[in-house]
């Protein structure tokens, strides 16, 4: 009778050992698909209201965003942001291009790369 009392120790050790090790993982890894993903929604507002600034304008209100949001590798590398207007007479197209990669380290264990490469393009129009 004493194998049928239904104790599960095992089993508990292992499922907080996972539960564990998959908090561990998000910990690390949740901030920077957050940044990721409030860099590009605030790309996509900037992009939307660029009718009148000048490219300088609104690359550095992307880098004064990326710097709040702690995204330093668009800040280091080399034309991870590109920003570029064209118009015509009474439209135009705002387009900001981000290209730069993030690595995640797992406590020394593993090493993941995110590469952000996106593309946002929003109208202008100048007589509205």
């Amino acid at each position: 009778m004493r194998t049928q009392r239904g104790e599960g120790k095992l089993g508990c050790i292992i499922s907080m050992l996972v539960l564990g090790v998959v908090g561990g993982a998000a910990y690390k890894a949740v901030p920077v698909y957050y940044g990721n993903s409030e860099l590009i929604d605030a790309c996509d507002f900037i992009a939307s209201g660029a009718s009148k600034k000048p490219i300088e304008t609104i690359e550095r209100e992307v880098k004064d965003k990326a710097k709040e949001l702690g995204v330093i590798e668009v800040l280091t590398t080399k034309n991870a942001i590109r920003v570029a207007k064209t118009s015509n007479a009474e439209a135009g197209l705002c387009t900001i291009t981000l290209h730069y990669s993030r690595t995640i380290d797992f406590y020394g264990v593993y090493r993941w790369t995110l590469v952000t490469d996106k593309r946002i393009s929003k109208p202008i129009f100048e007589n509205i």
